[in-house]
């Protein structure tokens, strides 16, 4: 059952986390399997002469998201609410708290922020929002905010802002993963361990199409001077980084950049019946022998792998190698659509093995080769025969992973 989390992450400035634990949803967008969960962060600040709230929750609860916020504050008192990314995870509450408050607040946010909340909430959501743009700085309670546009990380409205005086940052999606920690900061290492996976997963689901703009906007805020001072990195899902702010942000870059774990080999595929599971037990085998790491998904009669859970793998991996069944002349469905998620959200210059088996014709290992070609992937060798496979397969499979090992080397 979905819970809320209230508690206090600073003093000086009071800044207060309201978090939404979501236990209940099953595939985020609809799309990725998570059953680890989510959280959805929204954040409330308290200075001498104004309230700000850092963007809302998910509309399915607005109920708890309002209950919690009327323990901090009279929503009437809010004076300014700061939308950093419109995505209705973020902003499904929004039409609420404004009703509440009278439609007093003044709403910050991009141009397109602007835009996108008038089409998923109406004009009376906008008629107070003064519009902000990159690298521009507002005076509120004795503070200076600065607000820092970082587009597609992961829509075009995004934004972060950085309190200069006290070096907070409130990054929204960027910085956020999947799960719902124990703890809410990252005081605690072992969560942080268990945490980080997720945050991977995450970023290569919902912002892997734009990977490029990881490293491209994390390059702008070094830049700028702000990673490196923050005391505290507040995002929209996840923990609060305030132990070691810079961690979040550097496992950010090594995804978006793809830098690999070392002997890492990530080995996808099907088997229909055993034919394609022969060859790849000859690929995992050679893979030991080399001394690299395998770490398999399948898809069989028996297990189906969630394709979220391979494309987390993928950023770290050294290499991929690829086992497909020639189906209906063409590439098993499964294999097909995870190698379109593949090449779409985590499109790195790695290189990759395919293994194929067929029936009365092979054509998967040809589709594949062009599917390679028009991706950032490096193509090592194509190993494809017919039915199981015999001695002389053996050997070529076993000189492909040699192939494959020696092009990492």
């Amino acid at each position: 059952m979905p819970q809320v989390r209230v508690e206090k992450v600073c003093s000086d400035p009071e800044v207060h986390l309201i978090r939404i634990d979501d236990d209940r949803i099953k595939y985020f967008e609809a799309t990725w399997d998570i059953p680890e969960g989510i959280t959805y962060n929204a954040y409330l600040m308290k200075l001498k002469d104004a309230v700000v709230l850092f963007d809302t929750a998910k509309g399915d609860y607005t109920d708890l998201f309002m209950e919690a916020l009327r323990k901090l504050v009279d929503p009437k008192e809010i004076t300014h609410i700061i939308v950093h990314h419109t995505e209705p995870d973020h902003s499904g509450a929004l039409p609420k708290v404004l009703e509440e408050n009278g439609y007093r607040a003044q709403i910050i946010g991009t141009a397109f922020a602007r835009n996108l909340l008038q089409g998923f909430y109406g004009e009376k959501v906008v008629e107070n929002f003064r519009v902000v743009n990159d690298g521009e700085e507002m005076q509120i309670g004795g503070k200076t905010f600065r607000f820092i546009a970082v587009p597609w990380l992961h829509w075009p409205d995004t934004m972060i802002t950085y309190v200069v005086e006290d070096k907070l940052i409130f990054s929204c999606d960027a910085g956020g993963g999947y799960g719902i920690p124990e703890s809410i900061d990252d005081s605690d290492g072992k969560v942080v361990e268990e945490y980080l996976p997720h945050v991977t997963k995450y970023i290569v689901t919902v912002i892997g199409h734009y990977h490029k703009y990881i490293v491209q906007n994390i390059k702008k805020l070094k830049e700028l001077g702000i990673i490196e001072s923050a005391k505290m990195i507040l995002p929209g899902h996840g923990l609060v980084w305030r132990k070691n702010p810079m961690r979040i942000f550097e496992h950010y870059e090594r995804v978006g950049a793809g830098i690999p774990t070392k002997d890492k080999v990530l080995v996808i595929y099907d088997s229909m019946y055993g034919f394609v599971e022969g060859r790849m037990e000859i690929v995992i085998d050679e893979l030991k022998k080399l001394n690299k790491k395998p770490i398999v998904y399948r898809f069989t009669d028996k297990e189906a792998s969630a394709v979220s859970d391979i494309l987390g793998e993928v950023p770290d991996s050294e290499a991929l190698i690829i086992g497909v069944s020639t189906y209906e002349a063409d590439i098993h469905p499964r294999i097909r659509y995870v190698l379109y998620e593949i090449f779409d959200k985590t499109n790195y210059e790695k290189p990759v093995l395919i293994v194929g088996a067929f029936g009365w014709g092979g054509v998967a290992g040809k589709k594949i080769e062009g599917l390679i070609t028009t991706s950032k992937f490096d193509l090592v060798d194509t190993v494809e025969s017919r039915g199981m496979p015999a001695k002389e397969d053996e050997e070529k499979l076993r000189e492909g992973v040699r192939k494959l090992v020696s092009w990492i080397s």
